[in-house]
């Protein structure tokens, strides 16, 4: 059965960001994974430093990685939470720049739009349903036309999808907002302006865990559209959306792994593309 988990690429704020995320939420952190020498030479950062921390908010699951500086957050991928009550609390920890003004609009009661400390866009909504968080693709610019396709496009590829709703403007028949689930998790299609020079990029991807290689192989075969971009497990699709393909034990792996073990598995990652599960298993063993 396939899952999909969001990906955070901090520079070195993925504990802190963690902790943040749990807190204000009532989450949990699941596992924390540290650097080896390999993927610490590949990356940048301090071996023994935390590579990932995989954590749990609002019956969502986040996974931080500390990357590096290579990419920034911006208004392209969003998290639209639907909260019934502590909106102006979570509104109050989390907004260190305002998009859109915490108040009553015609769709809502109560949104706003804001930015936190570690740059992570996030729409707040009053509702009725208890707390959910979802991730918001914004297509604009170059992409302004091409939600409807995509929609259309990702219930095709996942399994257990469903759309739930699309409200289109009457005039341009663009997307003003649609949610729909794929593989069960919850997500907020737009389409809208945003700032020339920004658009959807690694610094928030989307894993998809999977139960074996031949679910490893029909994901990527169907989402990979840019060949530069496929390297240890990650892939581009045609939207420019950014995805990580592995098996859905790999976090589970590298923490049961001794840190020998833990070193071939990453050692083998990076060398591949598209995961292979029997050259894994093979390191892992030694």
């Amino acid at each position: 059965m396939i899952s999909i988990q969001t990906c955070l690429w901090m520079n070195h704020e993925a504990e802190e960001a963690a902790k943040f995320y749990t807190s204000l939420f009532d989450g949990r952190i699941l596992r924390t994974i540290p650097y080896g020498k390999a993927a610490a030479k590949a990356s940048g950062q301090p071996v023994g430093g935390p590579m990932t921390v995989e954590f749990e908010i609002a019956g969502s699951s986040f996974l931080a990685l500390n990357g590096g500086p290579h990419f920034r957050f911006n208004p392209s991928i969003s998290f639209f939470v639907s909260a019934e009550k502590d909106i102006d609390r979570l509104w109050a920890e989390l907004n260190v720049k305002t998009r859109m003004p915490l108040q009553r609009y015609p769709f809502a009661e109560k949104y706003g739009w804001c930015v936190d400390r570690f740059g992570v866009n996030w729409q707040l909504m009053s509702a009725e349903t208890g707390q959910t968080i979802s991730p918001a693709l914004l297509f604009a610019n170059k992409k302004f036309g091409q939600a409807g396709k995509a929609i259309e496009f990702y219930n095709s590829v996942f399994p257990n999808s469903k759309v739930d709703m699309v409200a289109r403007d009457e005039k341009t028949k663009a997307v003003l907002h649609s949610r729909f689930s794929l593989a069960g998790q919850n997500f907020v299609i737009m389409e809208g302006p945003l700032e020339p020079d920004m658009d959807f990029s690694p610094a928030v991807s989307f894993v998809i865990r999977c139960q074996d290689q031949n679910q490893i192989d029909r994901m990527w075969s169907a989402l990979s559209a840019v060949p530069q971009a496929e390297q240890c497990g990650w892939l581009c699709d045609q939207f420019g959306v950014s995805w990580q393909v592995v098996h859905r034990d790999w976090g589970v792996m590298l923490e049961n792994a001794d840190p020998a073990g833990r070193e071939r598995l990453m050692a083998a990652i990076l060398k591949m593309k598209k995961p292979n599960l029997e050259v894994l298993e093979r390191a892992l063993r030694g």
